[in-house]
């Protein structure tokens, strides 16, 4: 191949030279590379010139004042053919149709026929408006030219000069050159002018319209960044490009682009609110599966758009948060911040945290049984425990708590409650069911009593319920502890509990995670009054949870992002503020860590005093040492309140103790020589004496037995 190229380029008259052909070669191949270099230097130059800033900011100029030149000129030139035509009329009248809206649409009609009659009027008085004019201006000439002729007969009366007749009309011919002079020298220049002025004008229309490209416009008046304001352009926007056909062209047709589909955009805490009417042949449902796609639509994280359904029919209410604004903290619960705090459980409501709009988010308890569920490590336990804490603040509450995690996220509560149980085995179960047993005795004692009697409400809180009812122990009697049939004791325990309890202010709160139909039976969720869900993985979980009706409604707990929105609560309950025509609120919750929660605690046992929290629910033989029983209730309290006493004796063992009276009580501690005592109007019985009558009854202890 070289010598192919030797002889190629070799020149004729060198045949006889004795150089080597090799050099030849060399002086042959060598010129082409010099170009080759000053291609790539040229061309490096090129592309370092195209994309210098410089290069940048002249092409975004370029751009951008051509942009508001032909964007005014299409706005001026639709705004004359508005002008001229029924068009506008008409993109009326298809946006008032397409909105389902007829009336209007029918007035815009009426309108349109009105105007179009009235341009047929003024074309046909075109038609004759020639002659009129001609006839005007003969009349008009005749009497002016008399007029000026009448007027220098009179001036020149006055100056005795027969040649003033004609001055006035000398003086208008004079003028009319002047004016004729005036124009032939102004024209010119306006001519030169004229257009710069028209493009001057074309391009403030379009400025003042913001027709430029936003790459093209400056840094600092860009806003297609996320975070930009939301404005109805923008919602109308995101809506037409959600891919949803019938939306889409019903926005096209519609002659204000849309705008006639929103309403008013509020300031709704961190972030703004607007409904927004769908055009026929729409859903709501079609709009809420698209939420992912229409969050980025608007600027935003699918988790700063919520979907719900208002009372008016085919219409969605889009709540847009501020760009980042569900990130930052929402401050330390009034529980911590307000020393002074008190509960009222059938009149007041705890101050949770606060809601999408900003505005505190307070929940009745009052008559309520409660489920709250969610992911793992999502702060269910935390949530659940500040409700209780605030109802701690209400003297005349007891509690029962089993916490089957046992991680001491309750501890705080050993000398609030009557009953503390803590740890996640079998055992713990087996406590935890027959403390929600005694609540079903507790319950069912309080149905049988003279109507009209008044009951402490009695609270019974299961954490990590999920164990319950997955516990494979069974009873002395066979009998499943955990399970969802009618065999099962834990789940007919909270069934009982869920038909009747409410009645006579017998309550039970469960808190779960995960929640399938083995681990949270369908009766009981849905005998709770309020169910709470934090983020969970799937939308069936979601219904599980809130109930179909919620979900339906826009309630997406399955859209929570998990770790990041800890603490953040989707509610369906009659027990707080929801706006009108929807079945859920989304709920950011104070977050009161262990801590504080044990300084809250202990202001609750300073309003109420020291109770004796017993491990388990007591679950005994029915002969009982009823003195043995008080001397265990009054702990280390040198004396207590009888009525204390009688709770405390029923939180033991309520098949024994549930029905006493104060009469029962005095005879037991008047047969030992441990009588109550008057303390400050009030009878108390003493630590002491019951300690003193222990020790010298009789060893057989039978006349103390409780009957």
């Amino acid at each position: 191949m070289t010598d192919n190229v030797v002889h190629l380029f070799k020149d004729p008259l060198a045949e006889e030279s004795t150089a080597p052909p090799v050099q030849l070669l060399a002086v042959v191949e060598a010129p082409p590379a010099a170009p080759v270099r000053v291609f790539r230097r040229t061309s490096r130059a090129v592309v370092g010139a195209v994309k210098h800033e410089r290069t940048r900011q002249a092409a975004r100029l370029s751009v951008r004042h051509s942009s508001y030149v032909l964007g005014g000129a299409r706005a001026v030139a639709r705004r004359a053919w508005d002008g001229r035509t029924g068009a506008r009329y008409e993109r009326l009248l298809r946006a008032a149709e397409a909105a389902g809206n007829y009336e209007a649409a029918g007035e815009w009609e009426e309108r349109l026929h009105r105007f179009r009659a009235e341009r047929h009027k003024r074309r046909m008085d075109l038609l004759t408006a020639p002659q009129d004019v001609a006839k005007s201006a003969a009349v008009g000439a005749a009497g002016g030219i008399g007029g000026l002729l009448a007027i220098g007969v009179a001036l020149a009366i006055a100056t005795k000069d027969p040649s003033d007749v004609f001055t006035p009309l000398m003086a208008l011919i004079e003028l009319i050159r002047l004016l004729v002079v005036i124009v032939q020298t102004v024209w010119g220049p306006l001519v030169a002018i004229g257009p710069w002025l028209a493009l001057a004008g074309l391009w403030a229309v379009g400025r003042q319209r913001a027709t430029a490209p936003q790459w093209a416009l400056p840094a600092n008046q860009r806003s297609d960044d996320a975070g930009a304001p939301i404005t109805p352009s923008i919602v109308v926007t995101a809506l037409r490009d959600l891919g949803i056909a019938p939306l889409r062209n019903a926005i096209k047709e519609m002659g204000d682009a849309g705008a006639a589909m929103l309403g008013p955009i509020r300031i709704a805490g961190c972030g703004v609110e607007v409904d927004v009417t769908l055009p026929s042949g729409v859903t709501t449902e079609e709009v809420q599966n698209r939420r992912k796609k229409l969050a980025e639509n608007l600027a935003r994280h699918e988790h700063e758009v919520f979907i719900t359904i208002p009372e008016a029919a085919r219409t969605v209410r889009l709540w847009i948060a501020d760009s980042g604004a569900l990130d930052e903290p929402i401050g330390p619960s009034p529980l911590v911040t307000d020393t002074t705090m008190t509960a009222d459980y059938a009149k007041g409501r705890a101050p949770w945290g606060l809601d999408l709009r900003g505005d505190t988010a307070a929940i009745s308890l009052y008559q309520r049984h409660l489920l709250i569920t969610g992911l793992s490590n999502q702060g269910k336990t935390a949530a659940l425990r500040a409700l209780a804490l605030w109802l701690a603040l209400d003297r005349r509450v007891e509690f029962r708590i089993a916490d089957l995690k046992g991680a001491g996220d309750w501890a705080m509560f050993d000398g609030l409650a009557t009953v503390l149980i803590q740890g996640p085995t079998d055992d713990h179960v087996i406590d935890a069911t027959e403390m929600v047993e005694g609540l079903v005795e507790e319950m069912e004692r309080r149905l049988q009593a003279p109507p009209g009697t008044k009951f402490d409400p009695l609270i019974g809180i299961v954490d990590e319920a999920q164990v319950a009812f997955m516990c494979p122990a069974l009873g002395d009697d066979k009998r499943p502890y955990g399970g969802s049939k009618a065999t099962s004791r834990y789940f007919m325990a909270a069934r009982k509990v869920h038909n009747q309890g409410r009645a006579v202010d017998v309550l039970l709160y469960e808190g779960t995670q995960d929640p399938t139909d083995q681990n949270l039976p369908k009766l009981v969720r849905e005998g709770a009054h309020t169910r709470i869900s934090l983020a969970l993985g799937t939308e069936s979980q979601a219904r599980m949870a809130l109930g179909d009706k919620a979900v339906d409604g826009g309630a997406a707990p399955h859209l929570l992002r998990q770790g990041l929105d800890k603490g953040t609560v989707v509610i369906a309950s009659d027990g707080i503020k929801i706006p009108a025509g929807q079945a859920s609120i989304t709920v950011r919750t104070h977050f009161v860590d262990t801590d504080a929660a044990a300084s809250v605690a202990e202001r609750a046992k300073a309003l109420r005093g020291d109770v004796t929290t017993l491990a388990a629910a007591w679950h005994g033989e029915e002969e009982r040492d009823a003195l043995a029983d008080i001397a265990t209730v009054l702990g280390d309290e040198p004396r207590l309140f009888t009525q204390d006493v009688l709770k405390r004796l029923t939180a033991m063992a309520a098949a024994t103790y549930g029905e006493w009276t104060n009469g029962d009580l005095k005879r037991v501690l008047e047969d030992a020589g441990a009588e109550p005592k008057k303390s400050n109007g009030r009878m108390v019985v003493h630590r002491e004496h019951v300690r003193r009558a222990l020790t010298n009854r009789d060893s057989n202890g039978s006349v103390f037995a409780a009957e």
